[in-house]
């Protein structure tokens, strides 16, 4: 397992978490050997936004001697008091919901606890006015809520929450189809949604990414908005290759599929390999590095991937993205314009161009 870093806190955050929305019909004795599983190869973050109430009190009873290794994301919005899922900006509905959760979890705290799934500025309205942000930033006051988070799919609702200076850890929609407009979250041009990204990574908040596979349907090409397949590894590395990210949480349906995901720690470069996504890339995304590294290997050895995205960030105001190019032992200036990356890359971004206007940039 690997592990990034929370920017705003302490925490180590497996780069694979688990997502609980299709979980509850396994069983118990299925749900309980599915954490048990993730636990021992390394998962620490797990997203509690469930299809319904049965993986609480299976979490609870897993991992009642682990508490402090494992890391909550609690979504103040989702109301399981039908026992399935409802989604709810009502004060009394939530504080009952979290109640119910913490004792079914067996804790007292929330890791990151959530606004929970803003799409609209009318429902951040309402989540204000309610009370429920307020609630939430008392339970932090009180530590009983470590992290502030927001759940999104639109990168307009998303900055504005951003905005108010609260927010240490977001989830979002991140995968090739939404990115480039295709499915009911593909919400933001290209552009938009990128910045959004960098942003976060300029101001130090983590992404966990939700819809990964865009709901299953990039994995199979009848479902598929491109009309071709990609893997579930591709999408992983999709995600976690987008500035910002520190975790992807797939949702299981049971230990076989947890199985499987896990396969992408073992699965060679190639398997991992997205690139394919720029041949049915829309215009705008035509030019723009999206730091899939397809271009590799350099013969002068740039990390061509990484430098386009210390560049980007840089020029969105990230001093640390500068910092960390500095330190870079080989840096655009040393690009010879052999053209190599330019042939290979699936976006047909003009690297050789590229590196000589970072190099200026950076005063090379």
């Amino acid at each position: 397992m690997e592990y990034r870093k929370l920017p705003h806190g302490k925490e180590k955050i497996s780069i694979l978490g688990l997502g609980s929305s299709s979980i509850g019909g396994a069983g118990e004795k299925e749900i309980a050997k599915a954490a048990e599983m993730a636990v021992e190869n390394g998962i620490n973050y797990f997203d509690l936004a469930s299809g319904d109430d049965k993986p609480f009190p299976v979490y609870g009873q897993v991992f009642s001697g682990l508490r402090d290794k494992v890391y909550y994301q609690i979504h103040f919005g989702a109301d399981y008091t039908t026992g399935e899922y409802g989604w709810t900006t009502s004060l009394d509905k939530i504080k009952r919901s979290i109640d119910w959760q913490l004792k079914a979890l067996k804790t007292d705290y929330i890791d990151f606890g959530f606004i929970h799934c803003i799409d609209e500025e009318s429902d951040l309205e309402k989540y204000i006015k309610s009370g429920v942000l307020d609630h939430i930033k008392t339970l932090k006051d009180q530590g009983i809520v470590c992290h502030i988070g927001l759940s999104s799919h639109t990168p307009q609702v998303a900055e504005k929450i951003l905005d108010m200076g609260i927010v240490d850890m977001m989830m979002f929609s991140i995968n090739p189809a939404y990115d480039y407009q295709k499915g009911d979250y593909g919400i933001g041009e290209v552009d938009q949604r990128m910045d959004l990204y960098r942003r976060c990574e300029k101001e130090g908040i983590g992404i966990s990414v939700m819809k990964a596979f865009a709901g299953g349907q990039l994995l199979s090409e009848k479902t598929s908005p491109f009309g071709k397949a990609l893997t579930e590894y591709q999408c992983i590395q999709y995600a976690l290759d987008k500035p910002g990210v520190l975790t992807v949480l797939p949702g299981i349906r049971n230990c076989e599929d947890l199985k499987r995901i896990l396969g992408f720690f073992q699965a060679p470069p190639e398997e991992r390999d997205y690139s394919v996504i720029g041949s049915f890339a829309p215009q705008a995304a035509e030019g723009v590095c999206v730091y899939c590294n397809h271009c590799l290997p350099c013969p002068k050895g740039l990390n061509v991937g990484l430098i386009n995205k210390y560049y980007d960030l840089a020029k969105a105001g990230d001093i640390l993205a500068a910092d960390h190019y500095r330190k870079l032992e080989v840096k655009a200036s040393a690009c010879i314009r052999c053209g190599h990356c330019d042939s290979r890359c699936p976006f047909h971004v003009k690297q050789g161009g590229r590196m000589k206007e970072i190099a200026g940039y950076f005063g090379e």
